[in-house]
């Protein structure tokens, strides 16, 4: 991280009237949540399902609900418990400061789905969840265009088989099973309209903001959303911030090597050595 490039982050932050902060899976991995980086890791969490020869994307499909509800339920059953005990780590705090700094404030867009923003105290109406959430769920076949909090169903995973024992969730309006409002592989089902509203809001935010500054964390090239929107609404003043993807076109603006945690430390610090404080 060179004193150039930090200058010129921590001018960029000063002068923006609004932050655009736009998240991939690398931001949770400080909270110690995993990525699934390649099927290794993936594996790494499930050990079972390796052993039934799944992958990610063959999980995260709703095909599997349809096959083996109880084995899908299992995986999202566990990692919705799992993002419901994890505590958000401090950078999502630092953002927060340094949105409270700006006259526009924040607007959060994130391919995850755990629902650790709203967890660090951003706004629910300044959150755009472009893959949907694992916190809202709704019908399997998308009886109605409607969604319903997950806050009721608390699964019971067996980790050797990666399977719910317990009842899985089920609509309320035609009684079959529920599955969470993610946006999966080969997905014809996925709700949208919750993901909709929030992609209205983010958009008329958008177009407030004279001056935005773009901070991205842990977004990927496998699944280049996150990449793509950050450096469609940079403006020139792009942060990237990334363990292994970092490298950024000049002309969209600075890439910084390194976890999401320890980069926004080091650009607080900069920040409140430049004088700018609450």
């Amino acid at each position: 991280m060179t004193e150039e490039k930090l200058d010129k982050a921590t001018d960029w932050l000063m002068q923006a009237d609004g932050i655009l902060i736009t998240a991939g899976a690398g931001m949770g991995v400080d909270s110690g949540l995993p990525d699934f980086r390649g099927n290794h890791g993936f594996w790494r969490e499930y050990p079972a399902l390796e052993h039934l020869g799944f992958s990610f994307r063959e999980m995260a499909n709703p095909e599997r609900f349809e096959e083996a509800p109880e084995l899908a339920w299992g995986f999202y059953g566990h990692r919705l418990q799992l993002y419901r005990d994890t505590v958000p780590h401090e950078g999502f705090q630092i953002l927060r400061a340094w949105a409270g700094r700006m006259s526009r404030g924040a607007f959060v867009f994130t391919s995850n789905v755990d629902g650790q923003f709203q967890k660090a105290g951003f706004a629910e109406n300044r959150v755009h969840e472009v893959h949907g959430t694992i916190h809202q769920l709704q019908c399997i076949s998308a009886c109605q265009q409607l969604t319903w909090p997950a806050d009721g169903f608390n699964p019971v995973v067996n980790r050797e088989t990666s399977r719910l024992d317990n009842a899985p969730p089920r609509c309320p309006h035609c009684g079959r099973l529920a599955r969470p409002n993610i946006l999966m592989f080969w997905d014809a089902t996925w709700v949208e309209q919750r993901a909709d509203l929030q992609e209205a809001r983010l958009r008329a935010w958008l177009a407030s903001v004279p001056r935005p500054v773009v901070v991205e964390l842990g977004a990927g090239k496998a699944l280049p959303t996150v990449r793509r929107f950050s450096e469609r609404h940079a403006r020139h003043r792009l942060i990237r911030i990334n363990l292994r993807e970092w490298v950024t076109a000049q002309q969209d603006g600075l890439g910084f090597e390194g976890g999401a945690l320890s980069t926004l430390q080091a650009l607080d610090a900069a920040l409140k050595e430049a004088g700018w404080s609450d």
